[in-house]
Order: structure tokens, then C-alpha cells, then sequence
């Protein structure tokens, strides 16, 4: 069995990791010719778009997926009228503008920020009578990582956060005072059975995660599974979805969707009896999905644009090391490390620990 991946970096490498067990065989269409997955499987080089690797793609590869949700959702459609492709192109394609992912996510009753589309200036300024500051100000398409966003703190902020998206179609949302960032990541195959990954508490810097923790029986878990299900079942969804989330005193306010294996879930690694890019396989693949449960205490920490030595992340009690094949650069997720521990005061300690030399390391 032979998997296409559009896209050929950490993920799609995790992805590939992960099937070799089930002896699956990947092959990967990814425009850099040092994209980190390629010695995991055969690399078609080149643009997304170009019609002679996509029919070769298509013809060669048994299911198709994606690692990243800025593929060109017209390819996804183009694979889909010649071989499987999952998640499916719609979920792709709400989720690449934010203006039609918010107004989506309204129509299945998940509470989102207030929000407004902008798409010039005497907008935004007319829009921020009702919105308030503080609020956040985004391009609609190809943000993530924390790119093309702005805090508005107030209408001085106005004039350099619009030239900053050089007059970009952007929406505007009022910043929510949350309690707590998490997400939720599930898993749907094609028969339409459904399996949730416990809550994962993240912490963020500059729009970046630094840490995931995992949090078995948290009291907002039920919640998030009704709405990521809500999602999933509207979308007639197949493989790993996430749904990112602001805990409020009142609930779960949902920030955005990731059509894809999530960075808040690679705890599931060494932390699940699944691991969420095995089940993302198991899904596309339609085979029973395999047991979310975790295996003890657990938490994930990315290291970005720089890399502590291996002794270094070993060291510490309970820690693995996924280094992803990546040159350091600036805002470059480079790496992470999963921990396990008995208890939430070993976790603590070694997240600290983890922590410190994520600091030493990174240039973001």
C-alpha cells in the first residue's frame, strides 16, 4: 500500500514514521529538494501545482493526503477526481480563509470571537467601533506560526498593522481574555467511527507553540469532543482533525481548525497507546482506529530555530528526542522532545528543565 503525501516536512516525516510498522510505502510532492521526509520515500520534486507530478501522484499513490493545510485546495480537488483523498478538499479549503472558517464554524453553533472581514482600511477603522481593542487583526489566508497577525491595543495601532499586511483580504477579531489555550485532536475514519485525544494545554509565544501538555479527565473535555465531533460529522471527515480552543469562564471559544496531524498532539507519540499519526493512517485507511488513552503524566516542547545537543534533552528523566532532519534558522521548528513522568510534579520539573534549554537554543 502506497501513501502520497502532499508536502514533505515533520509531519509528513512523523506520518511516514509511523507507517513503516504497518508496512506502508510513502512517496511525497514537496517543491524543496531538502524537504526533511524525503529519505522516508520517494520525492517528487516540485510545484503543487504541476499537472504532470500530480497525475503521477494520483496514479501511483493508493490514498492521498496532506501535512499542511496551505496545498492549493484546487489540488486536493484535482486528486480526488482520479484516487482517494483524505482529509477531504473541502476541510481544506474552509480552513484556509479564516473569514470562511469563522462564519462555518457559526453555522454548527461553536461560539467563536466576535470578529469582522476587512478588506481596506476605512473598514477596519469603522469596524473597530463595534469589535473593541484589545483585538486581533489577521490576513485571511496563509497565517500560521503567528504570521500575519496583529495586536490592535488601540487606534494608533491602526495604520502600521494594515500596511503590515500590505492590503491583504484580513479579518478583525476582539482578543479574548482566556483562562487557558488547549485544543482538541480526533481522529474520524472512513466507516465514520470517532476517536478523541485527551485536551491538550499549550503555551505560545509570538503565535509559535512552545508546549503541549496533555490532560487526561480535564473538565472541558466533554465539551471540546461535542464540538470536534460536530466539525467532523458536518464535513463527512476522514483522518486527524484539531480544533484549537480559548477556555473562558463560561466554556470553550474556538479559535481555528487544523485539517491535519497536529503540533499540540506529538505527545501522543510516547504519551498514547496510539499515537495520533497512526491513527491518522488507520483513518485515511479505514482500519479500526487504535486506543487514545495515555499512557501516563506527558507533555510535548518544541525547540525552534536552534537545537540543544542530544545528551542535553536525554539527560532528563523520561524525555525522547525527535530531531526533524531540518537546518536551524530563525522560527524554524527544528525538533521537540515528548516526556513522560509518574506525576504532575515530575512533569513539572522535567517541562522546566526542557524548557530552559528550548530558551538557551531558540532564535525566533
Amino acid at each position: 500500500m502506497k501513501i502520497g503525501i502532499l508536502g514533505a516536512g515533520q509531519l509528513a516525516r512523523m506520518i511516514a514514521l509511523a507507517g513503516y510498522p504497518l508496512g506502508l510505502d510513502f512517496i511525497f510532492l514537496d517543491p524543496s529538494a531538502e524537504a526533511c521526509a524525503n529519505k522516508l520515500g520517494e520525492h517528487l520534486h516540485g510545484d503543487y501545482n504541476d499537472p504532470r507530478l500530480l497525475a503521477e501522484l494520483a496514479e501511483r499513490a493508493d490514498v492521498v493526503t496532506y501535512e499542511f493545510e496551505n496545498v492549493p485546495a484546487e489540488v486536493a480537488e484535482f486528486l480526488a477526481a482520479h484516487t482517494r483523498v483524505y482529509p477531504p478538499a473541502q476541510a481544506l479549503a474552509i480552513a484556509q480563509d479564516r473569514l470562511v472558517e469563522k462564519n462555518f464554524l457559526n453555522t454548527l453553533a461553536i461560539p467563536t470571537p466576535a470578529y469582522a472581514a476587512i478588506d481596506t482600511f476605512e473598514q477596519l477603522v469603522q469596524a473597530m467601533s463595534t469589535i473593541g481593542y484589545p483585538a486581533v487583526l489577521k490576513s485571511r489566508t496563509q497565517g500560521y506560526d503567528g504570521k500575519g497577525q496583529s495586536i490592535l491595543k488601540s487606534a494608533d495601532n491602526l495604520p502600521a498593522a494594515w500596511k503590515l499586511l500590505e492590503g491583504v483580504p484580513a479579518i478583525v477579531e476582539v482578543f479574548v481574555p482566556f483562562n487557558r489555550e488547549v485544543s482538541i485532536i480526533a481522529a474520524r475514519n472512513v466507516s465514520g467511527d470517532i476517536v478523541f485525544y485527551p485536551l491538550s494545554e499549550n503555551t505560545h509565544r509570538n503565535g509559535i507553540l512552545r508546549i503541549a501538555e496533555s490532560k487526561a479527565d480535564d473538565p472541558m473535555q466533554q465539551q471540546a469532543e461535542v464540538y470536534i465531533s460536530r466539525l467532523m460529522t458536518a464535513l463527512d471527515y476522514v483522518g486527524v482533525l484539531a480544533l484549537e480552543l480559548f477556555a473562558v469562564d463560561n466554556g470553550l471559544i474556538a479559535n481555528e481548525f487544523a485539517p491535519r496531524v497536529h503540533n499540540s498532539g506529538h505527545w501522543t507519540i510516547e504519551g498514547s497507546e496510539t499515537s495520533q499519526f497512526e491513527n491518522h493512517l488507520r483513518a485515511i485507511l479505514d482500519l479500526p482506529l487504535g486506543s487514545t488513552a495515555t499512557v501516563t503524566k506527558t507533555a510535548m516542547v518544541n525547540f525552534i530555530g536552534g537545537l540543544p545537543t542530544t545528551k542535553q534533552v536525554l539527560t532528563i528523566p523520561g524525555a525522547h528526542l525527535h530531531l526533524y532532519d531540518k537546518v536551524p534558522r530563525k522560527g524554524r521548528k527544528v525538533a521537540h522532545a515528548t516526556v513522560r513522568a509518574e506525576n504532575t510534579e515530575q512533569l513539572a520539573i522535567a517541562i522546566e528543565k526542557l524548557g530552559i534549554l528550548a530558551e538557551k537554543t531558540h532564535d525566533s
